[in-house]
């Protein structure tokens, strides 16, 4: 199963998105979003949410418990 910086960072190229962007469409610096795919910070729960909400997956989903993108 997927790590969640593995997760974010597949999910991110799905979308066809920089890291700068993603950053920009968090609310967070480009820096902050790179160290989510190096696995050297993780975000809070409202941050996570937010993770979550913009791919359209579950939370399970994007912290590698589940393979089950659908969220309920």
């Amino acid at each position: 199963m997927e790590s969640f910086k593995e997760r974010v960072k597949n999910l991110r190229k799905e979308k066809r998105f920089t890291q700068r962007e993603m950053g920009e469409q968090l609310g967070i610096t480009m820096r902050a979003y790179q160290s989510y795919e190096q696995g050297t910070r993780y975000p809070d729960f409202p941050g996570l949410i937010r993770l979550a909400d913009f791919f359209d997956v579950s939370i399970d989903y994007l912290v590698g418990r589940s393979d089950h993108r659908e969220r309920m």
